[in-house]
């Protein structure tokens, strides 16, 4: 089992596709992380020797925030639009889209369940 960044990587996959499993690595960086070392991207990770596996660890590590500590900076970040109150922040603390989509309909993954809401009137009592 190959480890980079505290992740288990599927030795099956190819290097490149392997390496976004890692949170803050999509495909463009990972190919360029193994072009910066000298491997085929269609390589598989089982087929990379340890010292190229090391030098990868090496250049993940002092070149890219992955992980919790690009989790730490995005939550950090959140926290700092909310505490200025800027309009993004309110939409984050309210649980609201962020980026100007729609809210009328649609929204359902921010916003989660539907719940239908009646006008406020009670009803008329029924007769006996």
């Amino acid at each position: 089992m190959i480890r980079i960044a505290g992740v288990n990587l599927p030795e099956e996959k190819r290097a490149a596709v392997a390496l976004t499993y890692i949170k803050g690595l999509g495909l463009t960086t990972s190919k360029k992380i193994l072009k910066q070392v000298g491997i085929d991207e269609l390589e598989r990770l089982k087929q990379i020797p340890e010292p190229k596996l090391e030098q990868i660890r090496q250049i993940i590590e002092k070149e890219y925030t992955v992980e919790g500590d690009l989790r730490v900076e995005v939550s950090n970040n959140i926290k700092r639009l909310k505490t200025i109150n800027a309009y993004r922040g309110i939409r984050h603390a309210k649980n609201l889209p962020v980026r100007g989509q729609r809210t009328r309909t649609n929204a359902r993954t921010k916003r989660g369940k539907k719940v239908t809401v009646g006008s406020g009137r009670k009803k008329a009592a029924e007769k006996t």
